[in-house]
């Protein structure tokens, strides 16, 4: 008999849930069409959804009609785009996750006390595009050890730090401690900016590795949370495969293989995780039992922008 074992927790974070919800309201309350700058969320399948209840999704501001209804995406925006919306007088409800909001906040009072701010984080990325973007005097971002090598500050300039919330804590925690050893008065928050939804994932993806014969990752390829689970996992030298959806899945990968593990990004809807589940049981001939591991229970709940509190 083949065994699936499911990370607890796995799939939507509270900050995807508050996203996916504004959209819908927005809809709900103003009619189509409603304009979305980026993707929502980094999942084509809510992408989709959404888009056949009436979201047209757009890469800028200017491709957005002057007075439309809009939302900015749960990744955040920059100072510069949250003009531009003034500017085309658009309505706009902001979906940022609150925990992006946060590093925000940190990044701004650090540079009003005089800092000089590193962004630890995936160049390009659009939650580092929108932290650069609120910074005036802006950023410097890194991704990896081997950047700080080339940093040209001082030891005597005043430098602070923050971090992209969706990133590796393991990874993170090394780059901190290499800006610490280069500059030893630089000021942050330790890891503590990467998401408890993160965090929780991350941990939940080891412990479901240590049980797998091979762990399957549902999640897009531009979803950085579950790249970095996928990450996780394999380096523990267990078999690991990001996945879309099933219909991304190679079973000859995957058939000799008694103790399937799946988790799920934060930005993964459960529904991608019951599809999966259900094909592996028609596609294999022997009996599946399914189980979920032990885990954080996650009972963070974000609250809506007041305009949806009717």
């Amino acid at each position: 008999m083949k065994r699936i074992i499911l990370a607890q927790p796995r799939g939507f974070c509270a900050g995807v849930h508050r996203a996916v919800d504004i959209v819908e309201r927005a809809i709900e309350k103003f009619g189509a069409p409603i304009y979305v700058r980026h993707e929502i969320v980094h999942n084509k399948h809510v992408v989709d959804r959404l888009m056949k209840k009436g979201a047209i999704f757009v890469d800028e501001i200017l491709d957005i009609p002057k007075k439309s209804n809009t939302i900015f995406s749960a990744h955040g925006v920059s100072a510069e785009v949250e003009s531009a919306a003034k500017d085309k007088l658009l309505t706009v409800v902001d979906a940022t996750c609150p925990l992006v909001k946060k590093v925000h906040i940190e990044a701004i009072r650090y540079y009003d006390q005089g800092y000089k701010i590193i962004l630890v984080g995936h160049k390009g990325h659009p939650e580092v595009e929108g932290t650069a973007g609120r910074v005036p005097g802006g950023v410097t971002v890194v991704e990896t050890v081997e950047q700080i090598g080339n940093l040209k500050f001082t030891k005597d300039e005043p430098l602070a730090y923050v971090t992209q919330t969706t990133l590796s804590v393991d990874d993170t925690k090394i780059i901190i401690d290499a800006l610490k050893d280069k500059y030893p008065s630089i000021q942050g928050p330790d890891t503590r900016d990467i998401c408890y939804a993160t965090q929780n994932r991350q941990k939940a993806v080891r412990d479901l590795a240590k049980c797998s014969d091979v762990v399957l990752v549902l999640g897009n390829n531009n979803s950085s949370n579950s790249v970095r689970l996928a990450e996780i996992s394999a380096l523990t030298g267990v078999p690991t495969y990001r996945i879309s959806d099933k219909d991304e899945i190679n079973l000859e990968l995957i058939k000799g293989f008694d103790v399937i593990g799946i988790t799920a990004g934060a930005s993964t809807p459960e529904v991608l995780v019951k599809d999966l589940i259900r094909f592996l049981r028609k596609s294999f001939s022997e009996k599946i039992a399914i189980e979920i591991l032990d885990g954080a229970e996650e009972k963070v709940n974000f609250k809506l922008p007041e305009l949806f509190s009717d």
